[in-house]
């Protein structure tokens, strides 16, 4: 039971960390500042709509998808760690993640006035982070129990509602916390997150290489 609990914190705090409502929700007024209420709201639903269904998809038969490609969990994990790692820094130097958005994809999105599934729902919502963590802890899921296995997807709607809700309520959002307060908050958040990064890569290098830490394959 324990070792339950720790895995659905960990789920949770990792994927919603990993998404970033508050981060998205700041780049969706960005991007929407133009539009009136219907027309924001509608953006929001979709968004999130889109990018539930991908992290789901990935959460569901993200390891098929590993096996079709010939990549094992342990060299997925390592690299999913790595990337968590840089996009934890670059939450703690308070930038926006390489890996989230580019400056390209937000203009693009823009112009192409489908900025409900790019940039906003891929990769803003749902990106390689968010996919990876998913996948990863799936797995470790898998060799736990079905409510472990029921856990993840569960953290992924959670994550999205979260981020639907803050979209909802955005101009709310913005009028309470300032550049300041956030940056605070993205700090804390990436600190954190460069901790889950360094305990995936940990176990990836552990069960890859057992000998490392005094077992035999």
């Amino acid at each position: 039971m324990a070792d339950l609990l720790s895995f659905a914190l960990l789920s949770f705090s990792s994927i919603i960390i990993v998404v970033n409502p508050l981060a998205a929700t700041l780049i969706f007024v960005s991007l929407t500042g133009t539009m009136d209420q219907a027309a924001k709201h509608k953006v929001a639903r979709d968004a999130n709509q889109f990018a539930l269904i991908i992290l789901l998809i990935f959460t569901v038969a993200g390891g098929w998808i590993l096996q079709l490609f010939g990549i094992s969990i342990e060299a997925f994990r390592i690299a999913g760690g790595l990337l968590l790692f840089g996009i934890g820094m670059d939450m703690v130097y308070a930038k926006t993640s390489r890996t989230k958005m580019t400056a390209t994809e937000k203009y693009e999105g823009q112009d192409a006035d489908d900025i409900a599934v790019m940039p906003l729902a891929v990769p803003m919502i749902t990106g390689p982070g968010a996919i990876t963590s998913a996948i990863v802890l799936m797995n470790e899921a898998m060799g736990m129990s079905v409510v472990a296995i029921a856990v993840v997807p569960l953290a992924a709607v959670a994550a999205i509602g979260i981020t639907y809700y803050m979209m909802q309520n955005a101009d709310i959002i913005v009028r309470r916390i300032g550049q300041r307060e956030y940056r605070a908050v993205n700090r804390l958040m990436g600190m954190l997150l460069i901790a889950i990064a360094v305990q995936f890569i940990l176990i990836g290098i552990r069960t890859a290489f057992p000998i490392l830490t005094g077992g035999f394959a």
